[in-house]
């Protein structure tokens, strides 16, 4: 079990940009933080009202956007244009290369969202693109898995996102997926105990060689759990 406390994250602070980092991105390199298995990249970024990245190319990589506060405006390469909502989870698969662009669509209220990168299973597939709005009610939900199972969306990777809710008090118990795959819980709201140790808002845990995690909301929780095969780092 190893664990990044949330004010242990790299910072960029770029005024239209704020960013924490999970793990080594950009101009920030930890060589202790490289990811986990094939989750390579979590950022935790707000973007000011009428800005966001411009145009920019990817490839074999399968990215992840989950917005937390605000509206994403998303254009890319293959036609897609959608906004992306908190409820929403956006998965974009670059495979062969697709470019696009992220914005703030308001000209006022800040945007918040994470992007997630994860290694792919499969190099040089087409580029692909799915959306999806998720109701999250007290409980978890599986919003992306390898074969879309439980109406999730489909990732290029042996990996399983679940979003969940909780109360004060509540327990639950994650069981896993796959064979061999590690966790990484991300606690995206309240303060949650994991296998017994406590933990707080934006603080990440990652858990390897156990097929059953244990919960335990301290009080309203909200909670992403990503588990991926462990693959080696580079």
């Amino acid at each position: 079990m190893i664990t990044h406390p949330a004010e242990t994250r790299g910072v960029a602070n770029h005024g239209w940009l704020q960013s924490k980092h999970t793990f080594s991105f950009a101009d920030y390199y930890n060589p202790e933080r490289m990811g986990f298995g094939a989750l390579r990249v979590i950022n935790d970024d707000s973007v000011a009202g009428g800005m966001g990245f411009g145009t920019h190319p990817h490839r074999d990589m399968e990215i992840v956007s989950i917005p937390l506060e605000g509206v994403l405006q998303h254009k890319d390469s293959e036609g897609n244009a959608h906004q992306i909502r908190k409820g929403e989870v956006q998965l974009m698969s670059a495979g062969t290369g697709i470019a696009h662009s992220e914005y703030n669509a308001s000209l006022s209220e800040p945007v918040q969202f994470l992007q997630i990168w994860v290694l792919p299973k499969k190099l040089g597939i087409k580029p692909q693109y799915e959306q999806k709005a998720f109701e999250l009610t007290y409980g978890f939900k599986l919003v992306l898995s390898p074969d879309g199972r439980e109406e999730s969306l489909t990732i290029n990777q042996d990996a399983f996102f679940s979003l969940g809710k909780m109360k004060a008090s509540d327990k639950f118990s994650y069981n896993l997926k796959q064979s061999g795959n590690g966790v990484y819980v991300f606690v995206l709201k309240g303060d949650l105990s994991i296998n017994g140790k406590a933990q707080k808002t934006r603080d990440g845990v990652g858990i390897t060689g156990s097929e059953k995690i244990s919960l335990l909301a301290n009080s309203e929780v909200e909670v992403l759990i990503m588990e991926v095969p462990m693959l080696e780092q580079k």
